[in-house]
C-alpha cells in the first residue's frame, strides 16, 4: 500500500499498566497553568516524564490490522533519547509486533528514515526533546508500505544503480610502480559533500517530481552520478557517458528546483545545487563552436 491515504484511526496500544495512565509533559503543564503551545522542550523539562508518540500501524497479512491506524505509546523519557530509541522502547516493552528498520544507530547506515511530525528524518539522529508532542511517526511518503514503518526500497535502489554508481577508469596504474591514482585536493573538496550520501531515501520521498514521475532518477541517484561525473580521475569519455544518462527525459531536467530534497537530507548534502551544476555541464557538453 502507499502512504498517500486517508487519515488512519487512532488506537491506544496495549501498554504496561503503570505507563497506560501516564501523562505527557504538556498534559501536566496544562493542569498547572492552563493551555500551552505544543512546542519543543529541553531535556531537563522532560526528565522523569513520559513522551507521547503516535506510530503508524499497518499489516496486510494479519486480519484486523489491514486498515491503517495510529497506536499511542507513552515512553519514559531519558536524556538524549532519539525517535529510534522511543520506537525501540515501544516495541520491546509494549508491542513486539511493531516493525521498522534500524542498524547502526549512528546516522551512517540510513536504514531508519521515517516521516516524523510531517518531515523526513533519520530516527537515530532526531532528538525527541526537539519535537512537538505527540510525536507522530509514519513511514516515508510516496513509497509502498510493507508493514508499519517499513517501506519497499527496491525502486529507490533501482534508480541508484541506474546511474552506474562506481568508479570507471581503465587506465589503472602499473602495480609494480606503486603509483596511486591521485586526486587533487581541490577536486576532492568539490565532490566531498556528495560522497556523504547514505542511501536513506529521505530526499526521494520529499520530492514532488519523484512522487508524480516513477521514472525520474531522483535527487539521490543524481547526486551519486555527480560524485563520479565530477571526479577528475575518470576519463572524459566516461563523464560524457554519465551525462548522457543524466540528460535523458527523466533525468536532471525534470528537477524543478524546489529544494525539498536539500532541506530533508540528514547529511546536509546540497542536492539541488549538484543537480543544477549537472544541468550546466550537460548544456556545455552540447555547445559547439565553429
Amino acid at each position: 500500500m502507499s502512504t498517500q491515504q486517508q487519515e488512519p484511526e487512532t488506537q491506544e496500544a496495549p501498554q504496561d499498566p503503570e505507563m497506560k495512565g501516564a501523562e505527557s509533559p504538556v498534559d501536566e503543564r496544562e493542569k498547572e497553568g492552563g493551555m500551552v503551545d505544543q512546542t519543543s522542550v529541553d531535556d531537563a523539562d522532560l526528565e522523569g516524564e513520559t513522551v507521547h508518540i503516535k506510530v503508524f500501524r499497518y499489516d496486510p497479512e494479519v486480519e484486523g490490522k489491514q486498515e491503517p491506524r495510529f497506536d499511542d505509546f507513552h515512553v519514559p523519557f531519558e536524556k538524549g533519547m532519539t525517535v529510534l530509541d522511543a520506537v525501540m522502547y515501544a516495541r520491546d516493552n509494549f508491542d513486539s509486533s511493531l516493525t521498522f528498520r534500524h542498524s547502526c544507530r549512528q546516522a551512517v547506515c540510513g536504514s531508519d528514515a521515517f516521516f516524523v511530525n510531517g518531515k523526513q528524518r533519520l530516527g537515530c539522529k532526531t532528538q525527541i526533546a526537539d519535537l512537538e508532542q505527540p510525536v507522530r511517526i509514519e513511514p516515508l511518503p510516496h513509497q509502498e508500505v510493507v508493514k508499519d514503518l517499513v517501506v519497499d526500497m527496491d525502486h529507490f535502489y533501482d534508480q541508484m544503480h541506474a546511474v552506474e554508481p562506481y568508479f570507471q577508469n581503465e587506465d589503472t596504474p602499473d602495480p609494480t610502480d606503486l603509483e596511486e591514482q591521485r586526486q587533487s585536493r581541490e577536486n576532492r573538496e568539490k565532490i566531498k559533500m556528495s560522497t556523504r550520501c547514505i542511501w536513506c531515501g529521505a530526499c526521494m520521498s520529499s520530492c514532488n517530481i519523484a512522487a508524480g514521475d516513477n521514472q525520474y532518477l531522483g535527487p539521490a541517484a543524481i547526486n551519486k552520478a555527480y560524485r563520479f561525473a565530477m571526479d577528475d580521475r575518470e576519463p572524459e569519455d566516461v563523464k560524457e557517458h554519465r551525462l548522457r544518462i543524466l540528460e535523458q527525459e527523466h533525468g536532471v531536467w525534470r528537477c524543478q528546483t524546489q529544494f525539498s530534497c536539500t532541506e530533508v537530507c540528514p547529511k546536509d548534502i546540497p542536492l539541488t545545487e549538484h543537480i543544477q551544476e549537472l544541468k550546466r555541464e550537460a548544456v556545455k557538453k552540447n555547445l559547439k563552436f565553429w
